[in-house]
């Protein structure tokens, strides 16, 4: 992918500047619940506010439907951003039209404003070129600062991005130069940990990385599809029926690549999905019929260890297991462990495992904590991502 414009390549000063951001936050109470995204977004506002930039934001919020919900209004994030900022946001009732056009207009350098949920709009998710020309009225500069979204191609993202000078804000910035540093030139050995349900969320990364990772290490529900693939019995363990076939090539080609897969070699199992449910530790052959896999076994979190310490570069994503519940964190714990004490590169990316890192106090030991599970994956996989490949070339 061609090297983006950001914004410390052009002149804010005086302009008004449409920024795209993530702030798809969890509210409880009506208040944010976790301002992580928001604080993401802090250094690209300041940045532009320091150079006399009037900033007006924009960003979806949950899944409205493409109307209005009054339940998932911006208007606990207004809040919660003016407290960051220790300015009053100006926050506005829709995100496009005449009433928001006039209401910009009186606003001077250096202000913020926050644009309604941008999914209220049936043209957003559509990438409606109408939704994108009235988005691309209301300033002279388009920032993309969401990298979270930026594989998709809606009219805040892809369709005002083509309208106008459009360029990447820092969070952005910083994520295109951490994950390719990845792809373009990593330290060997080069260790991938994937976790977390679905193979088929996967299989991109995994046949990339089949081609220059040294070794691959499978954890969470996904292992199944491969632990099917070849023909172990798996008890009563959540599979991806679908999957299996498509796990079966993936070992099909490890077996030719100088990449190794790795498959959890022992399990911890339980007789029901609860916290509370009888456990034990079992080969991955000898689950007891009816019985799940809920997390990896100890002899496979001392392997996978093993095989993180010596890593020059790894990328985790996805958990090894329901780590949620303290009887199945033991497995993406050590792993956890083992990835912050790297001498390393370490990326990582993927709710779930942002959560993981979290829960165990572990996330500021990570060199990159990425924004965007869905985008990095396919950021990685090579994949154009829409709302990069609409930014202007450096």
């Amino acid at each position: 992918m061609a090297i983006k414009k950001s914004i410390r390549d052009i002149d804010v000063a005086g302009a008004r500047v449409l920024v795209r951001v993530d702030f798809n936050v969890p509210l409880a109470d009506g208040k944010v619940a976790d301002d992580t995204r928001i604080r993401a977004a802090l250094p690209t506002i300041q940045y532009l506010r320091d150079r006399g930039a009037t900033v007006i934001l924009i960003s979806h919020l949950g899944r409205p439907g493409d109307r209005p919900d009054d339940s998932l209004r911006m208007d606990p994030v207004a809040v919660r951003l003016s407290e960051l900022l220790d300015e009053d946001v100006v926050k506005l009732d829709d995100c496009i039209g005449p009433d928001v056009e006039q209401r910009l207009g009186d606003l001077e350098p250096g202000r913020v404003a926050l644009l309604e949920n941008s999914r209220f709009h049936p043209g957003e998710k559509k990438n409606d070129p109408q939704m994108a020309e009235g988005l691309a009225r209301l300033a002279d500069i388009f920032v993309n600062d969401a990298f979270g979204t930026a594989h998709r191609a809606h009219a805040s993202t892809a369709g005002v991005a083509a309208l106008m000078p459009a360029v990447a804000g820092l969070l952005v910035e910083n994520e295109l130069k951490q994950l390719s540093r990845l792809v373009d030139d990593p330290q060997h050995p080069f260790i991938t940990i994937l976790g977390g349900v679905k193979v088929s969320d996967k299989i991109g990364v995994i046949d990339r990385f089949l081609d220059f990772a040294d070794a691959i290490l499978i954890g969470g529900a996904m292992c199944f599809g491969f632990l099917k693939a070849r023909g172990i019995d798996i008890g009563a363990s959540k599979v991806e029926e679908e999957a299996i076939d498509t796990a079966a090539a993936a070992l099909e080609k490890a077996e030719a690549s100088d990449c190794r897969l790795l498959l959890p070699t022992d399990l911890v199992v339980a007789d029901a999905f609860a916290a509370d449910a009888a456990t034990d530790t079992a080969p991955v052959d000898s689950i007891p019929a009816g019985w799940m896999g809920l997390d990896i076994g100890p002899e496979t979190a001392s392997a996978y260890v093993n095989e993180i310490g010596k890593a020059g570069t790894i990328f985790w994503n996805g958990p090894m297991g329901a780590f949620e519940m303290k009887p199945f964190e033991a497995g993406t714990k050590a792993v956890a462990d083992a990835v912050a004490a790297s001498d390393g590169l370490t990326v990582s990316g993927g709710g779930d495992t942002v959560a993981a890192l979290n829960r165990f106090g572990l996330a500021d030991r990570i060199d990159h904590v990425s924004t965007g599970g869905g985008a990095a994956m396919e950021f990685l996989e090579g994949k154009e991502l829409p709302g990069i490949a609409a930014l202007e070339d450096a």
